[in-house]
């Protein structure tokens, strides 16, 4: 009898195009890595100051019901969430997070080949997504440390951009543009681009950073998230607001199970306790305060910061930098960099519970010793 050769099946071609790698590389992978535990997590911009105790008893309480799928509309956190911006629900789609959401996005708006602009250096998870679906990337610099609203919107205008991406505050510096400028940029945008306005740390940025939430503009998507001043990064619970045909456009390929039930309840009870957040808007301005005195005693600078992080300029360029948090990661503090020159000088450190903090003022001379040595 003939042989036949076994044939496999196939990627497709986009597929087979992309990186192998995702871009969040998490703590627990270099743990496994290294074969070492970290002894401070300051690296992925999550709260370690946890949810509030009212969140930790919706999550105890609705352990009972996670054998249902949840609510796939998220009807009741809709609602609250209505009522917390004074929008109507249907304009509100929850998901798995930002990320999740903007996954979703790109496969509902792009067809292969489109452009999207960002900036260079830029949420890598946003660029992830858009190749994932075979759109094409044209990025601008930085200007200062700050995302470019103006070279954006240049850039798509000149490209035919089907999608601008700006973050508000920014990831990976930690700055902002104020409502009047970001406001101005939502007015110019082409009548055929969508704005995707990614405000993950808008809880925790100074008064008058967020613009005026206007429903009926066709031309913005805002992101949100209960992953960083609520505390619930593990929950993988955010939202978009935007037009209601936009926002009813995702139930055609979004996952129709939704967010878990847990997730769902948690991020509810997080929202009515408002208090909460001022307590953690707190804790983290008085953690940037420390993490800047830190940076001050080792003869460096930082990056002003609106979020729960700050970026400390260590003065040198990226290769240096890398040195530094290669010997960080070598003593247990998990922290991160900025991926893209200049921003490639600044090491990203997350506001922590003040123990890690302080563990990180023991580490970061001997990080900084070493790396000038080396």
């Amino acid at each position: 009898m003939e042989n036949h050769k076994k044939l496999s099946p196939k990627l497709s071609l986009l597929a087979a195009s992309l990186p192998s790698t995702v871009p969040f590389v998490a703590p627990e992978m270099t743990e496994r890595a290294t074969g070492k535990m970290f002894i401070a997590r300051l690296g992925a911009n999550e709260s370690s100051f946890g949810p509030s105790p009212k969140v930790e008893k919706a999550i105890a309480d609705a352990c009972s019901e996670v054998f249902k799928y949840g609510d796939p509309d998220a009807y009741d956190l809709k609602q609250e969430l209505s009522k917390h911006w004074n929008i109507p629900a249907e304009n509100i789609i929850v998901g798995e997070g930002i990320d999740g959401l903007m996954g979703t996005l790109c496969r509902l708006m792009l067809d292969q080949g489109d452009i999207v602009v960002t900036s260079n250096g830029a949420y890598p998870t946003f660029n992830y997504q858009v190749l994932g679906v075979g759109g094409v990337l044209e990025v601008v610099p930085y200007l200062n440390d700050f995302e470019d609203p103006d070279a954006l919107l240049s850039q798509a205008k000149l490209s035919g951009a089907k999608m601008i991406y700006i973050a508000n505050p920014d990831n990976p510096m930690g700055t902002h543009h104020n409502a009047e400028k970001i406001q101005t940029m939502i007015d110019s945008v082409p009548d055929d681009c969508l704005l995707v306005l990614d405000e993950a740390y808008i809880e925790l940025a100074p008064n008058g950073v967020a613009s005026t939430i206007d429903v009926t503009n066709k031309n913005v998507i805002r992101l949100r998230t209960f992953s960083k001043a609520y505390g619930l990064a593990g929950a993988r619970v955010g939202y978009a607001i935007g037009h209601i045909d936009l926002i009813k456009a995702f139930d055609k390929i979004r996952n129709h199970f939704g967010v878990n039930t847990i997730g769902q309840k948690a991020a509810l009870a997080a929202l009515k306790d408002q208090a909460y957040v001022l307590k953690i808007r707190s804790a983290v301005e008085h953690g940037r305060n420390r993490v800047e005195q830190i940076a001050l005693e080792n003869g460096l600078t930082v990056i002003p910061s609106s979020t729960n992080f700050v970026a400390i300029d260590c003065g040198a360029d990226g290769d240096f930098t890398r040195k530094v948090l290669a010997e960080l990661v070598g003593m247990g503090i998990f922290v991160r960099m900025a991926s893209v020159e200049p921003q490639d000088r600044c090491l990203r450190v997350s506001i922590g519970v003040p123990e890690d903090i302080e563990r990180f003022a023991l580490a970061f001379p001997i990080a900084l010793e070493r790396a000038h040595a080396s």
